[in-house]
């Protein structure tokens, strides 16, 4: 198979690249990229790089896989920052269903998986969060996702699974290297009241889930990509703690974040107990239900 990649060399573009080419070595990659040089450190040998759409035909791909957006917690959001952060997501998006629809056809549609986030639900407090629920509450990370979803979900001859993901646990990157030096060193603790969850995902499944889409086109709609078994916030310290074999002491009162964060501190004060009815519906199985098990196998290769 053919894949087109925005986002190639981010945490789950990456992943996704690797994992896929040691199952399906055949398998072609062809990732867009705004900076070519710096993609050619990162990705394999074997990924062809490009950066203009226009180098390429969707003709000429099985799968389109769209993680590209600059990093939601790279800087303050700032009005300026705000607005580059949707600016990644939906322009983008919307230049490559534009595309879809000029060459391919009815007869001849493309699977289109596109990123999300469970931001989109914003904060919902300890209410179970599954595919159907609709009671959003309209802060910036769910206007953020939600054009973003509109966008490709108005592709015209494409079957659209979007990925609403969680905080995703790798050894090599993401939201668990932020909070690893503090519990290394001791210092770690769960944030504000430690009540909010943390929807999270192992790297591992994060990458099978979306195989399983891409063997399953029929699959369409938005899918949480998130573990079966989310956890309270002070679960999830207490667990990375106890990994560590350090303890956990220190909690961080909600201030502190608001100082440090400003608005960003929303992603973190606040969560969503967004559990995979889509994906568990459809007969997916995780290989890590459980923290403590993501966490052993990640830290353990830190």
């Amino acid at each position: 198979m053919n894949y087109f990649i925005s986002g190639g060399t981010g945490l789950i573009g990456r992943s996704f690249i690797e994992q896929h080419h040691e199952k399906h070595p055949d398998d072609q990659f062809t990732v867009l990229t705004r900076n070519k040089e710096s993609a050619k450190n990162i990705l394999p040998p074997y990924v062809t790089i490009i950066e203009d759409l226009a180098e390429v035909s969707f003709c000429d791909f099985d799968v389109i896989l769209n993680l590209a957006g600059e990093p939601i917690v790279a800087k303050r959001w700032s009005d300026n920052q705000k607005q580059k952060l949707c600016n990644s997501r939906w322009t983008l998006t919307d230049q490559i269903v534009n595309k879809i629809s000029k060459e391919r056809s009815e007869d001849n549609p493309i699977r289109f998986i596109s990123g999300s986030a469970v931001g989109i639900y914003g904060r919902q407090g300890n209410a179970v969060v599954t595919e159907q629920f609709t009671r959003y509450f309209p802060e910036f990370s769910h206007k953020l996702c939600q054009h973003w979803e509109d966008i490709a979900m108005n592709a015209k001859y494409a079957n659209v699974a979007l990925l609403r993901t969680g905080i995703v646990l790798s050894h090599r990157g993401g939201a668990l290297d932020k909070m690893l030096l503090p519990f290394k060193l001791g210092l770690g603790g769960h944030i504000a009241s430690g009540a909010q969850y943390m929807p999270w995902i192992h790297i591992e499944d994060m990458v099978a889930g979306i195989e399983f889409l891409i063997e399953h086109p029929v699959l369409t709609g938005p899918f949480n990509f998130t573990a079966p078994n989310p956890v309270t916030n002070k679960t999830f310290s207490k667990t990375l703690a106890k990994t560590l074999n350090r303890p956990c002491l220190f909690p961080v009162p909600e201030f502190v974040i608001r100082t440090l964060m400003g608005e960003m501190a929303d992603l973190v004060i606040y969560g969503q107990n967004a559990v995979p009815q889509a994906l568990l519906d459809a007969g997916f199985s995780f290989k890590y239900n459980e923290l403590n098990e993501a966490l052993d196998e990640v830290v353990n290769q830190h």
